[in-house]
């Protein structure tokens, strides 16, 4: 990375571009990948409703349209794909019959973790080429700002 320092230089916003960017070289990469994978091939949208109802098995379709920042339609569309699928399964709300509960399927946790497999390939890869030292410093790092992103605002 560049510094640049001056009266404009500010070293926050610099690292925030800089992760900025390597998220996106990721997106590229994920993207690259996925297209080279075996099919069945899911969209970035639907494969960040996975990842959702993965992380937080039984979530209400409200719930997940909330996370989501989607229109109920457009969430809505993107589960009957995955349902299509088979790797999404709506389930009926125990205390709610106007909701539905969303589960993974076996078929659904097995391609979840082909894709994560893939991917931590790619990173293998790149991270093999790294000094120890810079691995154990970047492993610190993106913890902390791991934590950073989790943890609500202002606590």
């Amino acid at each position: 990375m560049t510094e640049s320092i001056g009266p404009g230089f500010d070293p926050v916003r610099d690292l925030a571009r800089q992760a900025g960017s390597i998220a996106e070289l990721l997106d590229v990469m994920w993207e690259r990948d996925r297209n080279e994978g075996p099919p069945p091939y899911v969209s970035v949208s639907q494969l960040r409703v996975m990842y959702l109802v993965d992380r937080e098995n039984g979530i209400r379709m409200r719930g997940l349209t909330r996370l989501l920042g989607a229109s109920p339609p457009s969430a809505s569309r993107l589960v009957d794909r995955l349902q299509a699928l088979g790797f999404v399964e709506r389930r009926p709300c125990p205390d709610s019959r106007r909701e539905v509960m969303l589960g993974m399927t076996p078929a659904g946790r097995t391609h979840l973790t082909r894709v994560r497999e893939r991917r931590d390939q790619l990173l293998l890869q790149a991270l093999g080429n790294l000094p120890r030292q810079q691995r154990a410093a970047l492993a610190g790092s993106l913890a902390a700002l791991q934590h950073a992103l989790v943890r609500p605002h202002g606590s």
